[in-house]
Order: structure tokens, then C-alpha cells, then sequence
């Protein structure tokens, strides 16, 4: 079976890393990273397709799909407002720019 083949996810699996891909991509990642990333998280809480056997399932945890929003706080919270303010300014213009670039 080659890398990346999905035929042993289960159709749950399937629909949870899609629904994860849609998310990342509307947080503005590209398609193929949204995906790579959206699979890692199904591997991450299921550990992987399906395999048969008894004894082989495993509770699933779900504590990488809750992870996403935690790293950055921190961070952010040490800074001053005005350092804030700054970034998100600088953030914008980049944004305003890079959107005037594709047109």
C-alpha cells in the first residue's frame, strides 16, 4: 500500500478530516496544507486507520483537536497593547498588500 493511501480509514475518519481541513482552510491555509495537517490530527486522535485483530482498538483522544488555539497566548499576553497594536497594524498593511499584489 503506498503512502497516503486512505482505503483503511474508517468513513468516520474520513468525514472528521475533512470537517479539520475545511477549518484550516478557512483560517486561510492552502488546500494541501490544510490537509496534510487535517490527517495529522485524525492520526494524532485515532492513531491511524482501521486494523484488524482483538484487542487492537483504543480510546480516542481528542486533546490535539482542542490544542490549536493555545500556543500563541501566552506570547501575545507579555506584550504591551502598543506592541499589540503595532503588530496587528503591520498585519493589515501586509494583508492589504499581499491581497493589491494578487489582483
Amino acid at each position: 500500500m503506498p503512502r497516503g493511501d486512505k482505503s483503511t480509514y474508517t468513513d468516520k475518519q474520513k468525514r472528521q478530516a475533512e470537517h479539520i481541513e475545511e477549518g484550516y482552510e478557512s483560517r486561510g491555509l492552502s488546500e494541501k496544507e490544510a490537509e496534510r495537517r487535517a490527517w495529522a490530527t485524525v492520526n494524532k486522535e485515532t492513531g491511524g486507520g482501521k486494523k484488524s485483530g482483538a484487542g487492537r482498538g483504543h480510546a480516542v483522544d481528542h486533546a490535539p483537536s482542542r490544542q490549536g488555539g493555545h500556543a500563541g497566548g501566552a506570547a501575545s499576553a507579555s506584550r504591551s497593547a502598543a506592541e499589540r497594536s503595532a503588530s496587528a497594524k503591520k498585519a493589515a498593511a501586509t494583508r492589504r498588500r499581499n491581497a493589491a499584489a494578487k489582483h
